[in-house]
């Protein structure tokens, strides 16, 4: 009895795993079969899931018209330092929160959070107007500050509650044998933070990917990826251009994929515990 239930719960598991995939992957099957179609056969009736023709044209379009490239550059630009930096700031962060915990760091602690809570549009004036006097709109500097403003709350939240699972005897030990602030950092916390650090990169990544207000408010001629998307040519104000559409979203797609692919179990293992622990 106990074997046919337990190969039950295993068929039952298996169908929910098959159910939950295709309805995640079959959208992004087709963006990339819309991003390969030419744009007559987008529409077509009945739906072609194997497409007769293909072409590249639109990847050709975004290159030549759009000029995607130096949307991507500028893009990992801005978003590799941020996460270098935010992820450094935000380890330092935590471990002060977590270990030097006190009355003043904790109400500082609770101010970070809570910023989380506040819409970009609130602050994004007085933001303009002091980016403006120190010189950083529009440029490479100020957009990464920017950004890694907008990525700080997150990611100490994770790190914090992760590193409360971390006994302080291990970094006792470490005392012991010699071992200063910043080794016990570097050698001892950071590779224990694995997890929580490969989660808070992989959703910061994606954040930055997906990150429309900033650019567009504090940039003009620093154009990214997201930006690219409302510059796409079109034939007139109702004309979507579908095909040069489902072409950058899978462009945005792929590294995200790459990375999900690549830090899967230590992102999971980081959501479950920086996620439940207090």
């Amino acid at each position: 009895m106990n074997t046919t239930k337990k190969r039950t719960f295993k068929i039952f598991q298996w169908l929910i795993t098959i159910v939950i995939a295709l309805i995640i992957l079959i959208p992004i099957y087709w963006i990339f079969i819309s991003s390969i179609k030419p744009n007559e056969d987008l529409f077509a009736v009945p739906i072609e899931w194997i497409p007769r023709h293909f072409t590249l044209k639109s990847y050709v379009t975004l290159i030549e018209q759009v000029g995607i490239v130096p949307q991507i550059i500028n893009t990992l630009i801005i978003t590799i330092p941020t996460l270098i930096i935010s992820t450094f700031i935000c380890v330092l962060a935590a471990y002060a929160f977590e270990r030097f915990a006190t009355k003043k760091l904790t109400f500082a602690y609770g101010i970070i959070v809570f910023s989380a809570l506040i819409p970009a549009i609130v602050t994004a004036r007085p933001l303009y107007d002091f980016f403006k006097k120190l010189s950083l709109v529009d440029t490479y500097p100020g957009l990464i500050l920017l950004y890694i403003s907008a990525l700080v709350p997150f990611s100490v939240l994770i790190i914090r509650n992760y590193l409360s699972g971390i006994p302080t005897e291990i970094e006792e030990a470490a005392e012991i044998d010699g071992a200063g602030f910043f080794q016990k950092i570097f050698y001892v916390i950071i590779p224990l933070l694995k997890p929580a650090i490969a989660t808070i990169c992989i959703i910061n990544f994606i954040n930055c990917l997906n990150e429309f207000f900033i650019p567009l408010f504090f940039s003009q001629k620093i154009k990214v990826l997201t930006i690219g998307i409302s510059t796409l040519p079109r034939a007139n104000a109702y004309d979507v251009p579908w095909d040069l559409l489902s072409a950058m979203g899978c462009i945005i797609l792929i590294p995200i994929i790459v990375f999900v692919m690549i830090f899967e179990e230590k992102i999971m293992d980081g959501i479950m515990a920086g996620g439940v622990k207090s």
